[in-house]
């Protein structure tokens, strides 16, 4: 018989950034038949949780910023990658002043716990960890973005934010019996909408299959969510879900510290030697950071997971260009939030944007739109731009309740005719700014109601994030349209610089979903796709060639 030996699953080491001192109160310790218990009151939750909220939604980790500072001095790095990069260290720049959030997109709130054994609570902690969650949504310039259903089809705006995603779990290590260890995170829906999970087989377990396999679904993350990306890849699993969850840990960096090595005992580890070779397989794809170049990712996580031996999962998960997460620890001298960069400004270099790509067009949205058509038309894909004047704002509810109206016979309304329509849905605005965090959402989730829309004589010129499908090349082929890209991301950086006015057009019971018209001044973004069906990502989604058939047996 074999002799038993437990085997942690997930081995990672200690997680010790440097913190910051939340509270010492609402702490203490006793001791009962020699066993030292740490005794934690509610109001400790409450805090710790809106301190985190509060930082992740405003700062970055240092090693990050450290990240998109060297895409700005690599002389490999396109004028493109270069321009994101330092828009993206602008906006986290303002950010960090803690009134505008990095992203529009404030994210659901995540909490993945670990309490020791000789923890002494009400009880209540998820109940007293989502108060503080309530608190941080309802007092910061946050979005919410929880819809609770009301029926199979109906849904409503719970309109705080919750409810929070809180698993905790017992943490059984020998020295951390006195010690709560939490990591928080919130996740956009853009990012979240790119974790994937394929079911394969031991038919892609050789390195030039599962290469294959790489080359073709990792183009299909686009860069909807908002790249350069913190990729993970999860080879295995005891379940699906398990696999998914390991993914998105690693996407956190919360998992480095796993053994780099497998063995004989079921533990996981992370593969070095393939995290470089996905990297440099992403470097060649030419999507770069979201408008051609190098630096799809940052870094790539590939974690090796036991598996049962009839299933093979492999998950897909990526962290986007709003990084965010922190890890809070309470123990007997006090509680803690790990320490953010409050100073981002540090990483900007001496440039201007200038400097980095001398190829913009100015676009005046004054004119008819005839005319703005007229000198779109004249530019190559690619071409860098600089909007100035109105823009309607619309996403998925106004489209849905627009195509409502045409289906009934009703005429297009005569702001998606007169104006570019612009896919994004903002943040609260802070007191005497005229707009919150107001970056754009995933084109893509628009992408039915262009043909319609154009023949009906309105979105001809559209403006949002990410690649598009064919059928809106076709659309602006057939129609004479335009679709737009806007760099995902910066947020906070286009409230404060180039949002000028904002005012709700219609649907205003649509909450943060109505129809807004905004004023804006100098917006960056690129031509994607144009009214001759050349569209900028079709050559660079699409997988290379190779000479190794997915799937190919040992």
């Amino acid at each position: 018989m074999a002799e038993f030996k437990y085997t942690d699953m997930l081995p990672s080491g200690e997680h010790n950034p440097e913190f910051r001192l939340v509270t010492k109160e609402g702490i203490s310790t006793t001791t009962v038949d020699g066993r030292t218990f740490l005794t934690i009151e509610p109001e400790v939750f409450r805090k710790v949780a809106y301190e985190a909220i509060h930082d992740i939604s405003h700062m970055l980790r240092t090693s990050h910023l450290q990240q998109l500072r060297r895409i700005i001095d690599d002389p490999e790095a396109s004028p493109n990658d270069r321009f994101v990069a330092l828009d993206l260290i602008k906006n986290a720049n303002i950010a960090a002043g803690g009134v505008l959030p990095m992203c529009q997109d404030t994210g659901t709130a995540i909490i993945s716990a670990k309490r020791g054994s000789q923890i002494l609570t009400t009880g209540r902690d998820e109940e007293h960890l989502s108060r503080g969650i309530f608190d941080a949504y309802q007092k910061l310039n946050l979005r919410y973005s929880q819809l609770s259903p009301v029926s199979m089809w109906e849904e409503k705006n719970t309109g705080d934010n919750l409810p929070a995603q809180i698993e905790i779990y017992a943490d059984t290590k020998d020295g951390h019996e006195n010690a709560y260890e939490m990591l928080f995170i919130a996740k956009g829906g853009g990012s979240a909408n790119k974790s994937y999970l394929y079911q394969e087989t031991k038919a892609v377990l050789n390195e030039e299959s599962f290469r294959n396999f790489l080359d073709e679904k990792l183009r299909l993350i686009g860069t909807s969510a908002c790249p350069p990306y913190h990729l993970a890849i999860v080879v295995g699993g005891t379940s699906a879900e398990y696999a998914l969850k390991v993914a998105k840990y690693a996407s956190t960096k919360y998992l480095d510290d796993l053994p780099t090595e497998g063995g004989t005992d079921g533990h996981a580890f992370r593969d070095l030697a393939m995290e470089q070779e996905v990297l440099k397989l992403t470097q060649g794809f030419g999507i770069g950071a979201q408008f051609g170049g190098k630096y799809f990712c940052h870094d790539v996580r590939v974690v090796r997971l036991p598996r049962h031996g009839a299933s093979c999962p492999i998950a897909i998960a990526v962290s986007c260009s709003a990084d965010r997460q922190a890890i809070v620890r309470i123990d007997a001298t006090g509680a803690y939030v790990e320490k953010l960069e409050a100073d981002p400004a540090q990483f900007l270099p001496e440039v201007s944007d200038e400097h980095l790509d001398d190829s913009v067009v100015s676009i005046d949205l004054n004119q008819p739109m005839d005319k703005i058509r007229e000198q779109l038309s004249a530019l190559p894909v690619k071409t860098r731009v600089s909007l100035t004047g109105p823009l309607v704002v619309a996403r998925d509810i106004a489209h849905a309740r627009i195509l409502a109206m045409l289906e009934r016979g009703e005429e297009m309304p005569q702001y998606l005719k007169d104006h570019p329509v612009y896919y994004a849905g903002p943040a609260k605005t802070p007191e005497g700014y005229a707009s919150g965090s107001f970056g754009p959402t995933t084109a893509g989730r628009m992408d039915s109601y262009v043909d319609r829309f154009q023949k009906a004589g309105g979105s001809f010129v559209m403006l949002a994030k990410g690649n598009r499908s064919n059928a809106v090349t076709a659309a602006c082929n057939d129609n004479g349209g335009f679709y737009l890209g806007s760099i995902g991301g910066p947020a906070a950086r286009l409230a404060k610089d180039n949002i000028k006015k904002v005012e709700v057009l219609d649907f205003e019971d649509l909450g943060m979903e109505a129809v807004w018209r905004i004023e804006v001044e100098d917006f960056p973004a690129f031509v994607v796709v144009d009214d001759k069906g050349n569209d900028f990502f079709a050559d660079t989604l699409r997988p290379v060639a190779l000479s190794i058939p997915v799937g190919k047996p040992n």
